[in-house]
Order: C-alpha cells, then structure tokens, then sequence
C-alpha cells in the first residue's frame, strides 16, 4: 500500500509525501505505482518550469519515499497571489484526483492531511 500525506498549513496545500509500493501490480509492471510516479513529476515540473518556483523534494528509490514542498504556495514565502494560487492548486488537485481514485484503488492507497507548518 501506498500512503499519501499532505501537508497543510493555514488551509493551504503546500506538499506530500508518498511512501511505499501500492502493491497493485509487480515492480516495473504496476499501472497505480506508475500512474503516481508520473502524476508527481508532472506536479514538479510545473512548478518548477511553467510557475518558475523552487520545489524542495526528495526521492529515496531504496524505500520508495518521496517528499515534495513548495514554499511559494505559503504567503510567508511568495507575495505573488497569483503563483501562490497556482501552486496551492496543483498540489489541491493531485489530492483531489487521489481521493477519485480511491473508489477503484482504496485497497492500494491510503490518503490523509496534516495541518502542520511549513518545515516541521
């Protein structure tokens, strides 16, 4: 199973972390696992490219982890409302595209928030 937690602070979807293989399907094979993988680094790329904003993530293939943060969805951090709202909204929307694939999948996804600072 894969566990998804965002990370939210003052209402404001800022990032996620992703751990574990879904189990959907066998590695290098499962359509879940690559469906996440492929949703991520879309999230990234258009952060970092089409809102030319800095994205802070890891990726650990070893243990299958994956950490994303993006400061510019925060006010502290980016005072253009428009790229925050840009941001914030990317992340709101792989949460939500994950809570629609949860009807078909919930077996193999398991998706939750925290309200929590940015750092912490």
């Amino acid at each position: 199973m894969t566990k998804i937690v965002f990370f939210r602070s003052d209402g404001i979807f800022y990032g996620f972390e992703e751990q574990g293989h879904t189990g959907y399907g066998d590695a290098g094979e499962d359509i879940l696992c690559a469906a996440l993988s492929s949703m991520t680094m879309f999230l990234v790329n258009t952060v970092e490219v089409a809102y030319a904003s800095q994205v802070d993530y890891d990726i650990n293939e070893d243990n299958t982890e994956i950490r994303v943060r993006c400061k510019a969805a925060l006010p502290e951090f980016e005072s253009d409302d428009y790229k925050r709202y840009a941001v914030s909204g990317i992340i709101m929307g792989y949460y939500c595209q994950l809570g629609d694939m949860l009807e078909e999948y919930g077996d193999y996804l398991d998706v939750s928030v925290e309200d929590r600072p940015y750092g912490d």
